[in-house]
């Protein structure tokens, strides 16, 4: 099972200032594929819209989220949820969040980390790392692919 985590302080923080700029579509991305969005899921125990800031990895055609922080709540709530919004500005998206398995999710933060994910330091695994070491970090570090909800 999946270990229940908190994301550090200074992400409280980090949000605070990203959020208003996400609002009005300032276009944030990380290091190469890395665009970031405002994720809007419905909270698994009340039920209400939660919004958060994250950064969608974008590999070969295909998008996915991952929790270098373990599963916090927006996790949590994209697990029992299964679908979600995104939003930048105007522009909004819902889209359907699929879980990986372990072994896929390993594939894709391998993938991600030997083409220099910036938060790599967080996963506790190098480009370097074996394969098994990535299952192992899958294991508490879920990873979603994100489809179009057509």
């Amino acid at each position: 099972m999946t270990k229940i985590n908190k994301a550090p302080w200074f992400v409280a923080l980090g949000n605070k200032l990203t959020v208003p700029l996400l609002r009005v579509g300032v276009k944030l991305n990380g290091t190469g594929n890395y665009p970031m969005y405002l994720l809007t899921v419905r909270g698994r125990k009340s039920g209400q819209l939660r919004t958060v800031p994250i950064v969608t990895i974008e590999r070969n055609g295909r998008r996915y989220l991952a929790s270098p922080f373990g599963a916090v709540a927006w996790v949590r709530n994209l697990q029992a949820a299964g679908e979600a919004t995104l939003k930048r500005g105007r522009r909004v998206e819902t889209v359907k969040a699929r879980e990986l398995p372990q072994r896929e999710a390993a594939l894709v933060l391998q993938e991600d980390i030997k083409g220099g994910n910036p938060f790599a330091s967080y996963y506790q695994v190098t480009a370097q790392s074996s394969f098994e070491e990535f299952e192992r970090v899958a294991a508490s570090h879920p990873v979603f692919l994100l489809q179009d909800a057509m």
